[in-house]
């Protein structure tokens, strides 16, 4: 399994740009993603380009939740001050693990059985950090969101 997740890994890294380039496409017209629309490429592009070059990292990390954790936290933090709303956030995350094997099928990485078994590993250990990363991004929201909720109430009580 490890020379599948990094022959993927290796693809995703060095092509970090391209695959982001295709989700950049993709999120700027999809229905689910309207605050990206507007956005123009080079602030969408960034986010992603990120990602796919530390997924190495956080794929081979003894402890994937910390890594995780501190990636998307601000990640979240990132998204939540551009005024991107959580649904589409997650949305958009959803689009960049697609991408990754939208992109390594385009370039026939998957090309025997063996091939295809270590694939479905390998896309497990990353759906585990997608899922652990949209749990932080939710987590922080929410933190965020009573934070803003908790200062605007204070505001009005308190404004002379």
């Amino acid at each position: 399994m490890r020379v599948f997740a990094d022959k993927m890994l290796d693809l995703t890294e060095h092509q970090a740009e391209e695959i982001a380039k295709r989700w950049c496409k993709s999120v700027r017209t999809n229905s689910r993603t309207p605050s990206y629309h507007t956005r123009p490429e080079e602030k969408c592009l960034p986010q992603a380009v990120s990602f796919y070059k530390n997924l190495r990292r956080m794929y081979f990390s003894e402890k994937p939740y910390e890594e995780v954790w501190l990636y998307f936290t601000r990640f979240a933090e990132e998204r939540h001050a551009e005024g991107i709303p959580l649904h589409e956030t997650i949305y958009a995350l959803i689009m960049m693990r697609r991408h990754i094997w939208l992109y390594a099928e385009f370039q026939a990485l998957f090309m025997t059985a063996v091939d295809m078994h270590q694939a479905i590993d390998s896309i497990n250990r990353v759906i585990l950090l997608f899922d652990h990363a949209m749990y932080a991004i939710t987590q922080k929201c929410q933190e965020m969101t009573r934070r803003e909720f908790a200062e605007e109430l204070w505001k009005e009580r308190f404004t002379y």
